[in-house]
């Protein structure tokens, strides 16, 4: 990508974690302490679980190396906003789903960068690998993603009334932003895209839909409600795209790197109306609120 789609998919990004803040409130950090069981297992599924999914898909599916590496990439790289709206139209713990998305939009500032050091270590050759400093990454993604974050919920504290006006608009502008991302992406790389989809199609549908599955049979298996279950679920298995592209482009200058997210980004919205669909025609008990952990 050019300098100008560069700073698009950045504006992108920026404008998405703002969006995110203008829905948070201290309250969605302090309810890891109300439910600490749903909390902790969407946490452990998106940092541990997805990785590990992401390698084990590489190794069985024979992915290109530097393909593999966008794929981990988006492994690394869990939550978003758009988990909280299928939650919410899944009718699930939409509480739990943002507090979740809250949660982990800090710690993978950390985890992020590390996860992605290990996929180019395992899977690029000495010629291709492209070192990727911690620290000044962990810096320039707190300026993506933390400060913006923060910038938003001091917005919605201050300023609720503004905030709740501004959220159906950003929402449209950050929906509109990936489909011009995603779209470049297609037309960058239309001469081999047909290859790639084939190359990483089944492998990003199988890292989405298995780890929604993972995400509800543990969240089921710990003994937590449908409704929480629900979001553990859409948690586990919708990954942040947009972030996962901007590193791709933005920071390691690779649109290769950016064919798994790209791909994932469409097939994320068929499963996600998929769940949303699922979870609709359940029986009535997982619109109701669930019991505190």
């Amino acid at each position: 990508m050019d300098s100008v789609s560069n700073l698009i998919l950045s504006l992108a990004l920026v404008i998405i974690m703002w969006g995110m803040g203008l829905s948070l409130t201290i309250q969605d950090f302090k309810r890891v302490v109300k439910y600490p069981k749903a909390v902790i297992l969407g946490l452990f599924n998106q940092l541990i679980i997805l990785p590990i999914l992401g390698l084990i898909l590489i190794t069985l599916l024979s992915i290109p190396a530097e393909i593999a590496v966008g794929l981990m990439i988006l492994a690394a790289c869990p939550g978003g906003p758009t988990s909280n709206l299928i939650v919410h139209l899944a009718k699930g713990d939409t509480a739990l789903s943002v507090s979740l998305t809250a949660i982990s939009s800090i710690v993978t500032v950390f985890t992020i960068p590390l996860i992605i050091n290990f996929s180019m270590n395992h899977l690029l050759s000495q010629t291709a690998m492209v070192q990727l400093d911690v620290i000044d990454t962990i810096k320039k993604m707190c300026i993506v993603i933390i400060i913006p974050v923060a910038f938003g919920m001091m917005v919605k504290r201050y300023m609720n009334r503004f905030a709740e006006k501004m959220a159906k608009p950003v929402r449209i502008a950050s929906a509109v932003l990936l489909f011009v991302i995603i779209i470049g992406i297609i037309v960058k790389e239309k001469d081999v895209l047909p290859g790639y989809f084939a190359q990483v199609g089944v492998a990003t549908f199988l890292l989405n839909a298995l780890s929604m599955f993972i995400g509800y049979f543990t969240a089921k298996l710990l003994k937590l409600s449908t409704f929480q279950s629900i979001s553990i679920s859409v948690e586990s298995g919708i990954q942040n795209g947009t972030l996962a592209l901007a590193i791709a482009v933005g920071l390691l200058e690779n649109p290769v790197f950016a064919i798994a997210p790209a791909v994932y980004s469409i097939i994320m919205f068929l499963t996600g109306g998929f769940i949303i669909y699922w979870a609709t025609q359940r029986s009535p008990q997982n619109t109701s609120t669930s019991t505190a952990e």
